[in-house]
């Protein structure tokens, strides 16, 4: 049987019991003022779903306050549809294909892409690796910069091929979890300071030639390399393919289904990838369990639709018109 044909993917009321199932784990929780379970159903004539009243501040409030789900007019069954769509599609879904999946508009499907993404934001808990463990760093470069440098930090000239693309900064968990940056600069500075952030300094650290990782060894158990400019891609278990494979199914995802993406969303497709990554079918997260992992993720990260892109949200990320 489909994992949606379940009756929360259909039914509101069902929908609103299984939200509050996920988001209230430990008693129904007050927004406004974090009372726990002091709250009973709103009394009267009202007839919106899932409303209580707040007994110590006397306010009424529902499971969608505070989350992403606030102030939006679609309804939470189908909210939990593009959940789900989004977090069990390998490569990301387009705007398009959502908002014809759901029968929404393209705007809604737009905005509600967004507003998931958000959510599946992991806010950076803790650093990568540990004892034995090894850690991949890269760099990639992908789409065009929208007021690209043309100087260094240090005011060196940068190299033509890349002066205008966005860079791209991966660390990848060997067998484990990914966390990805869009930087402005990928110069040394900028480089050593997100891998001294964001690993274990008892880690192996594997990377490439590049200067980029130069003085690493200092910071870390090991620092080993693979060059690649003379055809070297592994040399024992010393390499960076998880971190080439975490990129190529990013860059397949985002010029074959997404096409298009602004370098200020850019952040945001990162954590969609980088969700799904981390929970992914070889850490033993099958599409349910990663989607209840996005619904836990919707508290606290209420996105307006001016702050994601106002009018030119139609724009951004269209995908296939077919």
């Amino acid at each position: 049987m489909s994992v949606l044909t379940q009756k929360h993917f259909h039914n509101e009321p069902a929908a609103y019991a299984f939200v509050e199932a996920h988001v209230w784990p430990d008693g129904r929780v007050c927004p406004h003022c974090g009372v726990v379970d002091e709250s009973g159903p709103l009394k009267g004539n009202s007839t919106r779903l899932g409303v209580y009243k707040c007994y110590a501040c006397r306010k009424p409030f529902t499971v969608k306050v505070g989350t992403i789900f606030e102030s939006s007019h679609v309804k939470l069954h189908v909210w939990l549809q593009a959940i789900f769509l989004l977090s069990s599609s390998k490569k990301g879904m387009s705007s398009n294909q959502l908002a014809r999946t759901l029968e929404i508009t393209l705007k809604s499907a737009w905005f509600l892409s967004h507003r998931i993404r958000e959510a599946m934001r992991d806010g950076r808990l803790g650093p990568l690796g540990g004892a034995g463990m090894v850690v991949e760093a890269d760099e990639t470069y992908h789409g065009k910069m929208d007021n690209p440098p043309t100087m260094r930090v240090d005011g060196k000239p940068l190299a033509k091929k890349r002066h205008n693309r966005r860079p791209i900064i991966a660390l990848v968990e060997r067998g484990g979890r990914v966390r990805s940056f869009h930087v402005e600069h990928a110069d040394k500075v900028t480089v050593a300071g997100i891998v001294a952030n964001n690993i274990r300094h008892e880690s192996r650290l594997h990377t490439d030639e590049s200067r980029l990782y130069k003085g690493a060894a200092g910071m870390f158990a090991e620092h080993s390399t693979v060059n690649h400019s003379s055809g070297e891609y592994a040399r024992g278990d010393v390499n960076t393919n998880s971190a080439e494979g975490y990129f190529s199914i990013f860059k397949r995802g985002m010029r074959g289904i997404y096409q298009h993406c602004s370098e200020k969303h850019l952040h945001r497709y990162l954590s969609e990838y980088d969700f799904r990554y981390n929970h992914r079918v070889a850490l033993g997260v099958n599409d349910e369990a990663r989607a209840v992992k996005a619904l836990k993720g919707v508290v606290g990260k209420r996105l307006t639709y001016r702050t994601v892109g106002g009018r030119n949200a139609r724009k951004e990320t269209q995908g296939p018109q077919a």
